[in-house]
């Protein structure tokens, strides 16, 4: 499972020109399910999204997480983190979990992050147009392999 993750102050995700989901401050979350990912790997990153501390705090340091700034998620997902490029020039998507499971997977960590905090969700499987302001910019890529526990690249 992969995620790039943004420190936005706005961020929203249109489906064929209708608005589907907006957020103020908070993060934006690219979500990539792969094959092998499970239970494990949708908890243990969404525990470390929620507690990600890079939010300012008054002293100007990233030491705040989404939750102590009271921000929201908005979450989308998006099979094209699994791409491999090890050969030629176009992208391999193997890697990418079927759309079924990974639906499945995508909802159960929206599930566990919206718990917590206000989450929007753009449209499984749509062509979506994002749009946001990365505020920094600040931008953070997490990756959690089904093989080793507790691994996180």
């Amino acid at each position: 499972m992969r995620l790039v993750i943004q420190r936005v102050s706005q961020a929203s995700v249109d489906v064929a020109g209708r608005e589907m989901a907006r957020i103020g401050r908070g993060l934006l979350l690219l979500v990539g399910i792969e094959k092998g990912d499970g239970d494990k790997e949708i908890a243990f990153l969404a525990d470390k999204v929620l507690h990600l501390r890079v939010f300012a705090d008054e002293g100007g340091k990233m030491n705040l997480d989404v939750q102590q700034v009271r921000g929201a998620i908005l979450s989308v997902s998006q099979f094209t983190l699994a791409a491999r490029n090890r050969k030629g020039r176009r992208p391999d998507f193997t890697r990418a979990e079927e759309p079924g499971r990974a639906r499945e997977l995508y909802e159960r960590f929206n599930s566990l992050l919206r718990a917590v905090v206000p989450v929007a969700a753009g449209e499984f499987g749509a062509m979506m147009e994002v749009s946001s302001v990365n505020d920094g910019p600040v931008t953070i890529i997490l990756e959690k392999t089904g093989d080793e526990p507790g691994c996180l690249r």
